[in-house]
């Protein structure tokens, strides 16, 4: 199986999209988006700057675990990671993005 991107309809005629890996884990959930077309846009755009390293911000939640945010260059967020149960399986999330999100094939599970 390869990496994919599932786009899914969210609450309120909303939709959202997550990356999952070749395993079918999910390594990035995105934001939710007004349309669809801005769902795709957003896919996009994970495929753009997932390349590059300074688009991630490594944070903490309130557990104390750490996660990562995917921004665009304008300082928008794109798409969170999990929680991860270290900084080190973090960095294999963030790996794991960049790997997958490049050439990962969109499943439009919206039936829209």
């Amino acid at each position: 199986m390869s990496a994919i991107f599932e786009l899914k309809d969210a609450k309120g005629d909303q939709f959202i999209f997550t990356l999952k890996a070749a395993n079918g884990e999910p390594i990035l959930a995105s934001e939710t988006y007004k349309s669809k077309s801005g769902a795709m846009n957003g896919i996009e755009s994970v495929r753009k700057n997932s390349q590059l390293g300074s688009a991630y911000h490594k944070e903490v939640a309130k557990n104390g675990q750490p996660f990562f945010v995917l921004k665009a260059g304008n300082g928008e967020t794109i798409g969170k990671s999990e929680t991860y149960s270290s900084e080190s399986a973090m960095n294999n999330g963030i790996a794991a993005v960049k790997k997958a999100a490049a050439d990962a094939k969109v499943e439009d599970l919206t039936g829209k």
